[in-house]
């Protein structure tokens, strides 16, 4: 029995966090492992099955036979701490290389936060109770945001990863929220770093096997950023 075998994962489709260990598991040839897809719109995630190991009714949701881990960080840094031989080594052990990755990674749930404080906002709050200065301040500070990361691929070789020549944990980390990002209209002229770096990191099999479904059905979602 292969250790993919004895794992599982509840998960939503198009939640970066959730993606974030789907790319994780096939960057270190864990295919195989058994899951489920839920819908947030229907509520799946606190459903009795889920809230079981994930009191919190979140996703993702992950089991390894008795092993429970629900933050994707933890559940990505397991996989390499407990595979590290198999498939892609995604925390070099170069002390300067790692020290640049743990930054690069922990930097994400700073991006996580701004994309979604301004696609929840949208989404949570009736259009006749939106107020223009929080919108408008939630699209400034994902603005600064986003720049900052384009000086950090600016900084790098065209066709770089996010720390440099190798695809690291900080990639698994990263893409997701830019691809999260392009999917609601973020503009490729405005952002060519960027742009290049998601164009060069869509094609890798671990992103290509794991693309969110209902992404490929509706390849393009609101236009949120489109002005951004």
């Amino acid at each position: 029995m292969s250790a993919a075998s004895n794992m599982f994962l509840y998960w939503g489709s198009g939640s970066p966090p959730c993606w974030r260990i789907m790319i994780a598991l096939e960057e270190k040839n864990l295919q195989g492992y058994q899951n489920k897809m839920l819908s947030f719109e229907k509520q799946e995630h606190k459903s009795d099955e889920v809230l079981a190991i994930n009191p919190r009714g979140q996703l993702p949701s992950f089991k390894h036979g008795n092993m429970i881990l629900n933050e994707s960080y933890g559940v990505c840094m397991y996989l390499e701490g407990q595979f590290k031989s198999q498939g892609s080594q995604l925390i070099p052990d170069c002390r300067e290389e790692q020290a640049l990755v743990y930054q690069r990674m922990f930097e994400c749930l700073t991006l996580q936060q701004k994309l979604g404080e301004v696609v929840y906002y949208t989404w949570r709050v009736p259009e006749n109770e939106r107020h223009d200065s929080a919108v408008k301040r939630n699209l400034e500070a994902l603005c600064a945001e986003l720049k900052l990361w384009e000086g950090y691929l600016k900084k790098l070789e065209s066709g770089s990863f996010i720390t440099g020549k190798n695809f690291t944990m900080a990639d698994v980390m990263f893409f997701p929220q830019v691809a999260y990002a392009f999917r609601f209209g973020l503009s490729q002229e405005k952002f060519p770093r960027l742009t290049d770096y998601y164009s060069h990191v869509k094609e890798r099999p671990s992103i290509l096997a794991t693309w969110p479904p209902h992404w490929k059905e509706s390849p393009q979602g609101m236009d949120l950023l489109k002005d951004l």
